[in-house]
């Protein structure tokens, strides 16, 4: 990889170390030559996402950041630890664009306190603020092949799911809602009403349940893509598939309910599931390779396939995202009644 000050990298790592622990976690597993571009990766991803996040600006601040990948393409990055490192990793793996323009957009829809009318348009969510972010770790490994990035897409959105489902109640009181609003009207919830007095109902836990059970399909979905990575790199995958689960085991012993109670996993806890990641990475080198693998991509996700996969221009869908940032800064432009809530990348 391209030299990367020492000092960059140290930035990137604490970081991660503050900022998700899950990954940091499961990074320990990957080797060297993938372990700290990923750091990089999810160091620039979660500073975009705080910047979004925390600032009173949202608009101002995905604009911002269209204009910062701008410049680090343009090997000009600006002179910030996270910029000049993610520059250095664009240009050793060859990173398209429009992986981490994907990830600009989901941040865009978060600026923008976008609801989700079905369980398609989450999945379309969560393959940019997720998927994006695994497509990416595949051009990380020099990982190409379509059907890996179709395995590692499913296991990004199987995450945000997850993180969805654990984090229902905190959402709300953000004034955030990402369950799909056909499930609501299915049983007579009032997107307002509930955002305004979040309430742990049968109803609600029984659609954190559903969101559970269509995470674990793609979990098992993602775990043939495993064994299509380098074997050096499938314990580190393995762990944070089996850490991030295990949030929504716990989600689900605690009776599915987000709202008064949040989903953790201890350290112990990690541990296990580290050492269980390895003895998975193992078994798999005795089993014959799952035809699960050649599955097609999500349709949601199938043009992040592409993009990664280098198989389709993605000029029209920077063209849609330019879009999008300029109508979130004529929403900003004209006033906010209430103020913006926003949303963060999580996976």
């Amino acid at each position: 990889m391209k030299d990367i000050r020492p000092a960059d990298l140290d930035r990137c790592r604490a970081a991660i170390r503050t900022g998700s622990l899950s990954f940091h976690a499961a990074s320990r597993l990957l080797p060297g030559a993938v372990r700290d571009p990923a750091l990089i990766l999810y160091a620039f991803c979660r500073h975009a996402d705080d910047e979004v996040d925390e600032g009173p600006a949202k608009a101002a601040a995905v604009l911002g950041l269209r204009d910062r990948l701008d410049l680090v393409y343009q090997g000009r990055p600006l002179d910030r630890p996270e910029d000049r490192a993610f520059a250095a990793v664009i240009e050793t793996f060859d990173m398209p664009k429009a992986l981490p323009e994907a990830l600009l957009e989901g941040l865009a829809w978060d600026a923008q306190v976008r609801t989700y009318a079905t369980l398609s348009d989450v999945r379309g969510y969560a393959a940019r603020v997720a998927a994006a972010v695994g497509a990416m770790m595949c051009v990380l490994m020099r990982v190409r092949d379509p059907h890996a990035l179709a395995r590692a897409c499913d296991l990004g959105v199987a995450m945000q799911l997850t993180n969805i489902a654990r984090d229902v109640g905190e959402d709300a009181r953000a004034g955030r809602l990402y369950l799909p609003l056909d499930w609501l009207k299915e049983v007579g919830i009032d997107p307002a009403a509930f955002l305004a007095d979040p309430t742990a109902s049968p109803a609600i836990c029984r659609m954190t349940a559903r969101l559970l059970s269509e995470a674990e399909r793609l979990y098992l979905r993602a775990e043939p893509g495993i064994k299509a990575l380098p074997l050096q790199a499938r314990t580190g995958i393995w762990a944070a598939r089996l850490i991030y689960a295990a949030i929504g085991t716990q989600t689900r012993r605690n009776g599915c309910d987000s709202i008064t109670r949040r989903a953790r996993t201890g350290a112990g806890q990690k541990l296990r599931l580290m050492a269980l990641a390895g003895t998975r990475a193992g078994l798999g080198l005795l089993m014959p390779q799952s035809a699960v693998l050649y599955a097609p991509p999500l349709p949601e996700v199938a043009w992040l396939v592409a993009a990664a996969a280098r198989r389709a221009e993605q000029k029209g869908r920077a063209l849609a995202l330019i879009d999008t940032l300029a109508d979130l800064a004529r929403r900003e432009a004209q006033g906010r009644a209430g103020g913006l809530g926003g949303g963060r990348q999580r996976a």
